[in-house]
Formats: C-alpha cells, sequence, structure tokens
C-alpha cells in the first residue's frame, strides 16, 4: 500500500517520548520531564521584539526560497567571527531547523549504491536519512569507556571504495561527547585524498562547557572546502526550537541544489522566524553565555545527584545537554529486562520521562536532559534512583 522507503523509516524515537510526556501533562498528570531535547528557556527578549517588529511590519509575505540575503549574511558574519571561515551568501541556505538542512544535504549527495559512515550511539535521524537517500549507512561505535570521543582511526577503518561520505555530529546527542580537531583533521586529509564529503552537525555547537579547541569548520575548510558542508541551527544555542530554523554553508552547487529541492518540499522558513534569527545570530551573544553556565551548573548538579546511587554510572558530558547514564546492572531476566523497558515503566510508575538507549542504538543506557529546572531535576533523580533501587528489591526477593 505504501511506498517502500515508508517502510525504512519510523517516527523518531525522541519525539515519541516527548508525545508522550506532553499528553501526560494535558492531562493533568504531575510529570518530570527529563527527556526534552530544547532549552527550557526562553527565547532572548531582543530576539521575540525582532519578530513583534516583523508582524507589526507586515514582514509576513514569502522570502527569497533559500532565506533572505540580510540573514544568510548574517550566519556568513556568524561564522567568520566565531571560526575565521569565509563563505558568501551563494553558498549559504536557510532552512525548516538544522534537520532540514541536513536531509537536504543527504537528498543531493547521497544515492543507490553508496555508502556513508555516521556513529552510534548517536542521533538517529542522521542514520535514517541517510537510507532516506537510498543510500546504505555504515555505523561506527563509540565506547564509554572512551568517553564516547569519536576517534579517527575507527571512521578512518570504515572506509571503502563504496564510500560517499561521512556524517559527524559533535557536540554529540545523546553523549554530549566532542571528536576533537586532531582527529576530524585526520578524516578530513584522507576524505579529500578519496573524494569523500564529510557534513557536519553543529547544532549543539554553542554548548561545549570547557575551554576546548573545537574549531571544527576551520579543520575543514582548510583541508578539503570543496566537499565540506557544515548544518547549524538557532534551536539550542538561542531557545529557539519552535521557531524552526537552521542554515547550511556549502559549496555553492550543493547549495543549489538543496536550494531547488527545498523549493519544491517546505518553500522559505517562515518570514517572521528569519527576522528573529536575524537578530539572534548578529545581535548580542551573552544570552548564549548566559545560558550554557546555568546549563553547566546543571550538569555539575545532576551527576551530584545521581552520584548517591553508583551503579548508575554516568560520565560527565564534554557538550549538548544531556547525561547519558548506563543502567544494565538494574536490567535483569527475571525482571525489567531492557532499558526501552526500563524507561517506560519510569514514565508510567513514577512519571519520569528519559530517554531509552534503544533510540540510539545504545540498549543498557538511557539519556536524561537536564535542560529543566533545578527543582525538577532533584524530583527526578530522586524518583529514579528510588525506582531502580526498588527494582534491585524486587528481584532479590523473587529470587
Amino acid at each position: 500500500m505504501l511506498a517502500p522507503r515508508a517502510g525504512r523509516i519510523g517516527v523518531s524515537p525522541t519525539m515519541k517520548v516527548a508525545a508522550e510526556a506532553l499528553k501526560l501533562k494535558a492531562q493533568g498528570v504531575d510529570v518530570v520531564d527529563l527527556g526534552a531535547g530544547e532549552p527550557d528557556f526562553p527565547t532572548p527578549v531582543h530576539v521575540s521584539q525582532a519578530a513583534h517588529a516583523a508582524i507589526d511590519a507586515n514582514f509576513t509575505k514569502y522570502t527569497t526560497n533559500s532565506g533572505t540575503e540580510d540573514l544568510r549574511q548574517a550566519v556568513a558574519d556568524r561564522y567568520r567571527a566565531d571560526y575565521g571561515v569565509e563563505y558568501s551568501t551563494k553558498e549559504i541556505i536557510i532552512s525548516a531547523g538544522g534537520k532540514q538542512g541536513l536531509y537536504n544535504a543527504a537528498m543531493v549527495l547521497f544515492s543507490a549504491g553508496d555508502e556513508v559512515i555516521t556513529h552510534m550511539p548517536g542521533w538517529p535521524t542522521l542514520v535514517e536519512q541517510i537510507r532516506l537517500a537510498d543510500a546504505t549507512p555504515i555505523i561506527v561505535r563509540t565506547h564509554a569507556e572512551d568517553g564516547f570521543s569519536l576517534r579517527a582511526a575507527p571512521l578512518l577503518s570504515a572506509i571503502t571504495p563504496r564510500t560517499r561520505g561521512i556524517m559527524v555530529n559533535s557536540p554529540g546527542n545523546p553523549t554530549g561527547a566532542l571528536i576533537s580537531e586532531r582527529d576530524l583533521a585526520a578524516v578530513a586529509d584522507e576524505a579529500a585524498r578519496r573524494g569523500i564529503w564529510i557534513l557536519l552537525d553543529l547544532c549543539y555547537e554553542k554548548l561545549i562547557y570547557d575551554p576546548t579547541p573545537h574549531n571544527l569548520p576551520r579543520v575543514l575548510t582548510e583541508r578539503m572546502r570543496d566537499r565540506t558542508v557544515l548544518c547549524g541551527s538557532a534551536s539550542k544555542a538561542y531557545a529557539m526550537t519552535g521557531w524552526r530554523c537552521g542554515w547550511t554553508l556549502a559549496p555553492a552547487e550543493v547549495v543549489n541544489a538543496c536550494n531547488a529541492l527545498q523549493s519544491h518540499s517546505t518553500s522559505n522558513v517562515c518570514s517572521i522566524t528569519q527576522k528573529a534569527v536575524l537578530a539572534a545570530v548578529s545581535g548580542p551573544q551573552q544570552c548564549v553565555t548566559d545560558m550554557l553556565d546555568e546549563y553547566r551548573r546543571r550538569r555539575d548538579l545532576m551527576c551530584q545527584l545521581l552520584a548517591d546511587e553508583p551503579r548508575l554510572r554516568v560520565l560527565k558530558p564534554a557538550g549538548a545537554f544531556y547525561l547519558f547514564l548506563d543502567v544494565s546492572e538494574f536490567l535483569s531476566p527475571d525482571g525489567v529486562r531492557t532499558s526501552a523497558q526500563l524507561a517506560q515503566c519510569l514514565l508510567d510508575d513514577v512519571r519520569v520521562a528519559i530517554t531509552p538507549g534503544e533510540a540510539f542504538d545504545a540498549p543498557g543506557f538511557i539519556r536524561v536532559s537536564y535542560a529543566t529546572s533545578t527543582e525538577q531535576l532533584e524530583r527526578g533523580a530522586s524518583r529514579i534512583i528510588d525506582y531502580v533501587r526498588a527494582l534491585e528489591r524486587r528481584a532479590a526477593i523473587a529470587r
């Protein structure tokens, strides 16, 4: 009945958790939502004011499909200031979130017979987009004992004559891990030699907690600018998830192809959103720093709270706003068998929403978002610890 591609994909598991939590909240249920992949902060005032001004000025019509010239220039200016890379407005397209930017790029660059390397645990959308482009995803595993860091050696060893692209997310969702400049440089040198594309997902680029060399755009553009695609977003950095705006910086040929594809799908991003994002990327950046400082405080608090139960093994993330907990010691054949089942039990029994590791190809783990208030973090950590300890007691009695 449906086209074959419809059978290759499912609803995003991260969005599914959010939908379940929202449904319960709408029913008046007291849910501690630690599943959200979005900031809990309000959009900065100056950004919202720019949107109001756009409405008042009746800036409510179609814009150029690829985004307004002033917004594309502002993105170019932002990347020049932040990374020292030079892009013209003809090499930039504005899309409905970073997700659409990545999707557009995958669709215009990859096809049947191609292999595209990416990494897990990781954002499942990257894998699904590769499949939607009729290409074959090749998964490189990262490991808890190495902090889930993405290393050059396994990426390079995954390259075959059919490799067309490599998709990297750093900082990564769900682990918060980074790829180092040195590792990416090694990958880029080999990719340049072989004519392989590198797509870099920079959704969490503003959420790195400690002084760490992470100028990935410069690493790539210095080595292989003609095969580099950079995708960014206003969503996480400026607390603008619902505004739906991202961007792609790439060679003009790629941007032109993405523009043609987008012209037959969504057309331009909401005109009002574009004015708001213009204010965000070109205006004062102190709001970004303030949110990062608060996320750092919450990260450290949540690590401290969960340390009360050492069998919940957690690594302190370098970026993003998630903890990726190893819960395998609380799973058993006679009780809760999987982290997916544990996630459902936490929601059903103690009303805590988290995301199971299965969503990221990492069974035995759960993702806990700390993009929420201190009160919610304290309540959530307490409920999680009490619940897994109760599981253990029941399992002991059963034995």
